[in-house]
């Protein structure tokens, strides 16, 4: 999208609380859907040097759906309750408002990870892929580190004291945490984000809110294909925060960045490094040599292919062309090997991305 303008819908659902909740979408194909994080503003994050070459990124190959988090942004600013248990509902009413017609990638940066896991064990069958930045299954009241956890506090109360007031070294001891290798102007961006999208009390609200969460006995139960990506020098979130969600994740994928920012900056060489993982785990890497792949597809291999993108199974196939769910398995194996993806997820969304609608005859 490079400095094009970024056009999006905003509109807004209640929670099952009635909180009211601003969200919008972007872009086209896939869907992908991003839990609320923090700091967001969905109008002002479009002129942000911190945020607009993420939206630009997911916009340009996703359906992209986000939302700002109760207490923040555009949504509702003052709430009867910031937790777990109502930021998943949150992000279950925004995925139902976006009413999806296809299995989606959920994204969780940073304590969105939290709500999207939880989702994900909840609904396993609405989620196509689950990606998990700079995420953690403990908030720091749970990790059992008593000098963290009076860090944490001592940021809290920073944050009651100075946020809202004209100092500005006050927000800068905690903006300067998540970008720290961020130039004076993202600097100042950020800073300015934080008097804009909530007040010195929410602030401080939320993020005790966080210190609570603990999802760690849901890691085991997801039956999502995981990636989980994490900064090595990540000054929010520590690496081993990841590491914990990568293990007791079954099957999960870990990638660790070379890089010192929980939020990752456009010039970067992590954020090239990000965007590639992404594109390959959700099947979408690569897209100008696919169109070429297509065209080495055997007619039969098309009728496969056919039935993979109508989410048919092995059995389905063989009985709809009358063939031996061996020689399915054999044809399915090519179509992997052609196309250079590694499962019949990845296979249906590219076939669907290039309007490939041949079903089994």
């Amino acid at each position: 999208m490079g400095n094009q303008t970024i056009r999006q819908s905003i509109r807004y659902v209640r929670s099952n609380d009635g909180v009211r909740l601003a969200w919008a979408s972007t872009g086209s194909g896939p869907p992908l859907v991003k839990a609320a994080n923090w700091l967001t503003h969905l109008q002002y994050d479009l002129e942000s040097p911190v945020w607009r070459h993420w939206i630009e990124f997911f916009a340009e190959h996703f359906h992209f759906i986000r939302y700002d988090e109760r207490g923040c942004g555009m949504s509702q600013w003052e709430v009867p309750e910031v937790s777990l248990p109502r930021w998943v509902d949150d992000l279950t009413a925004v995925i139902d408002a976006a009413d999806c017609d296809e299995p989606m990638t959920l994204l969780g940066i940073s304590q969105g990870a939290s709500a999207c896991i939880a989702y994900a064990v909840q609904h396993p069958d609405r989620v196509s892929h689950l990606i998990l930045y700079g995420g953690y299954a403990t908030g720091w009241a749970k990790r059992g580190d008593p000098q963290g956890l009076r860090r944490f506090q001592a940021i809290v109360e920073l944050i009651r004291l100075g946020w809202g007031t004209d100092t500005v070294a006050f927000r800068q001891v905690f903006t300067s945490r998540f970008a720290p290798g961020a130039s004076q102007q993202q600097l100042e961006w950020f800073n300015e984000l934080c008097r804009r999208t909530t007040t010195p009390e929410i602030a401080a609200h939320l993020m005790l809110a966080r210190s609570e969460v603990d999802v760690r006995e849901l890691l085991s139960q997801l039956k999502v294909p995981t990636l989980v990506i994490h900064p090595v020098d990540d000054q929010v979130t520590p690496l081993s925060a990841s590491r914990e969600l990568a293990a007791e994740i079954p099957n999960a994928e870990f990638v660790q960045l070379e890089s010192r920012n929980h939020v990752l900056l456009e010039h970067e060489p992590a954020w090239a490094h990000f965007k590639e993982i992404v594109l390959e785990f959700t099947g979408r890497g690569g897209r100008e040599h696919s169109a070429d792949r297509f065209g080495e597809l055997s007619p039969r291999e098309r009728d496969v292919l056919g039935g993979l993108a109508a989410g048919h199974s092995n059995a389905q196939i063989a009985t709809s062309l009358h063939l031996s769910e061996k020689t399915v398995r054999n044809i399915v194996s090519r179509i992997f090997e052609k196309l250079d993806v590694e499962s019949r997820t990845q296979a249906a969304m590219l076939a669907r991305d290039h309007g490939f609608k041949a079903e089994p005859t």
